[in-house]
């Protein structure tokens, strides 16, 4: 968690608050730490972004699940609308 904290530039309680709001879960190692995914860290990026425009953590993160949500809905949708490869 440490190290993640520290490329983000943001303190452990952040991250935490990031994971009790359900933004993100981290896998835990054998000896229980916490591990980022590299997915994770863009989105505890882009919720530190809103908290540092004064957004509020818990709306930060349901900013940042919207927008993902909405990201691959995207993709879905233009996947589909590509002609099929003959």
């Amino acid at each position: 968690m440490g190290a993640a904290a520290g490329m983000l530039d943001v303190t452990p309680t952040f991250l935490r608050a990031l994971g009790a709001a359900r933004l993100i879960e981290p896998l835990r190692s054998s000896g229980g730490h916490r591990r980022y995914s590299r997915y994770q860290l863009r989105l505890a990026a882009r919720a530190r972004e809103l908290v540092d425009q004064g957004v509020a953590v818990e709306a930060a993160c349901r900013i940042v699940i919207l927008e993902d949500q909405l990201a691959e809905a995207l993709r879905i949708n233009q996947a589909r609308e590509r002609p099929a490869a003959h």
